[in-house]
């Protein structure tokens, strides 16, 4: 492998529709940061469209997913319906399905609540993005965490969709081991400089199936504390990777592009 300190990054996982109108990033500066690309997930419609028009303003930078977040009230059959024949008609302006996934907090802040829930109708629509990236051949962003992670599993594995992308993931041992020899990805958040959890996890997944996010806007704690989510935060947390590895850092760099490149088709 020829390794340069001079790879590039990619942020694998991040909402750029909801940072507002003004684009406080300055997306066209972003290589001078050291980034690539990004990877725009989607919350719904609305929030595909608006990813799509940035990924026209910054086509060598942007690239956008579309999907439905399950962290959200159920859409009815109507606007489902509709996300997805829009999703047909820009099957090659869109990178991947997602994000779209299963409700973990949503659930259990209604169990806090000691409110009902009945996650069923998120599972029937999750199959059906999944069947949709098995039919139109795209690798799918999935929210699916814990329990929710062995259904989407599932899923996947009775569609045969085997370019999964599990963000920010956490999970048991056998779900971790399930996901690896499957072949899915996982990517890790600045959350990875601090959490211990993430850093096992990092510790133990497959080196040449995991990529590097922000989830930005979404804040970090830490030594991000008080920071505006940005790319180039990606940069840390494979540093951090590497230490993780007992890899140089100009290896990591190397290692999560080529992984994030492969996945993704950049």
């Amino acid at each position: 492998m020829n390794i340069s300190t001079n790879t590039p990054f990619i942020d694998a996982h991040i909402h750029l529709d909801s940072y507002g109108e003004q684009q406080p990033l300055h997306l066209g500066e972003l290589p001078n940061h050291g980034v690539s690309n990004v990877i725009a997930v989607s919350m719904n419609l609305q929030s595909s469209k608006r990813n799509l028009e940035l990924a026209k303003l910054y086509p060598s930078i942007v690239h956008p997913a579309f999907g439905f977040h399950p962290e959200q009230s159920l859409p009815t059959s109507e606007e489902v319906q509709e996300l997805l024949t829009w999703m047909e008609l820009h099957l090659q302006d869109m990178i991947a399905v997602g994000e779209v996934g299963l409700p973990y907090y949503s659930q259990l802040e209604a169990k806090e609540l000691q409110q009902p829930f009945d996650p069923a109708p998120y599972v029937d629509l999750l199959e059906q993005f999944i069947s949709f990236a098995a039919a139109y051949h795209k690798p799918i962003i999935l929210h699916a965490v814990y329990d929710d992670a062995k259904i989407a599993c599932k899923l996947l594995e009775d569609y045969g969709v085997t370019r999964a992308h599990f963000h920010w993931f956490k999970g048991s041992r056998n779900t971790i081991e399930r996901m690896s020899n499957n072949g899915y990805y996982i990517s890790f958040t600045p959350d990875l400089l601090y959490e211990p959890e993430i850093q096992e996890l990092a510790r133990i997944y497959p080196k040449d199936q995991v990529m590097v996010e922000t989830d930005g806007p979404w804040p970090f704690e830490g030594p991000f504390a008080g920071q505006m989510t940005h790319p180039r935060m990606v940069s840390d947390v494979i540093e951090a990777w590497s230490h993780i590895q007992q890899i140089s850092v100009a290896e990591a760099r190397e290692t999560i592009y080529r992984n994030t490149t492969r996945f993704y088709g950049i």
